[in-house]
């Protein structure tokens, strides 16, 4: 069991976590925090962010007492940051739902924002739940040019002390897509201010579903062009549809 919304311990670590219709997935993601967390010296809580659920995702979160925020809003940057809003941990980490991390990933997380010198960041060492010819050119033709974009950056989960969160104003709510990777640009320039590196977790693992490729079809993001196009430009615009699609509307997030 987490630490509660009563408890009136000091919160070292909050792993936050936003969820739309959920209950397939956050088991696995609830178990894998736990099991990393008996590696972890300090208290963590979890703070789970109901978005538009009319599932079983809220009742699952109570059975592991989770801190329960709500937030309807079709944008996954408000709702993240509501959910870091909510959360009293002097460290923050941010996870989907439908990923799982390794039994070693938050001592990584301690390890590395312990030393003074990482400012924070996200993972490199995430696997799949299966891959195919279809999902590898989607992750390609997403992936690059973001790279070109965003430069040498990792995602898939982040973390970073709650103060430098609030200072770089968290994610950016005019983002409805790519708010990650726009997330980590900013923090890695924050760092480097500070003089700290922004941190790549190697030495653990992040798993997360296929979920999306199937529902659409391995290669279905070709045949939506204007998600590929949602992703190249955050959302913005005239890709408002494109982020409607992809995230937010009749599916798990």
């Amino acid at each position: 069991m987490f630490i509660g919304a009563e408890a009136n311990e000091k919160i070292k670590l909050s792993v936050i976590i936003p969820v739309h219709n959920e209950e397939k997935y956050i088991v696995g993601c609830l178990d894998s925090i736990q099991e990393a967390s008996k590696a972890f010296t300090g208290t963590i809580e979890v703070v789970v962010v109901l978005n538009r659920c009319e599932d079983r995702t809220e009742e699952i979160a109570r059975s592991y007492n989770c801190v329960i925020v709500r937030e309807d809003t079709k944008n996954l940057s408000v709702i993240r940051n509501a959910g870091v809003r909510a959360a009293r941990g002097e460290w923050i980490v941010s996870i989907d739902a439908d990923s799982r991390m390794s039994e070693n990933m938050l001592a990584e997380v301690e390890r590395l924002l312990s030393d003074g010198q990482t400012i924070g960041g996200g993972v490199g060492a995430i696997r799949m739940d299966r891959v195919s010819a279809g999902i590898i050119c989607s992750l390609l033709i997403i992936l690059l040019p973001l790279m070109l974009k965003y430069g040498n950056i990792s995602v898939g989960m982040f973390w970073c002390r709650r103060e430098d969160f609030l200072a770089i104003g968290g994610f950016n709510e005019q983002m409805l897509m790519t708010e990650d990777a726009d997330f980590a640009k900013r923090l890695k320039k924050h760092g480097q201010k500070k003089g700290q590196r922004f941190g790549t977790i190697r030495n653990a693992q992040l798993c997360t579903s296929t979920r999306k490729f199937d529902t659409h079809g391995d290669w279905g993001l070709f045949k939506n062009p204007g998600i590929i196009l949602g992703y190249w430009t955050g959302g913005k615009g005239k890709s408002k549809k494109a982020a409607d699609k992809a995230y937010y509307e009749n599916q798990a997030r």
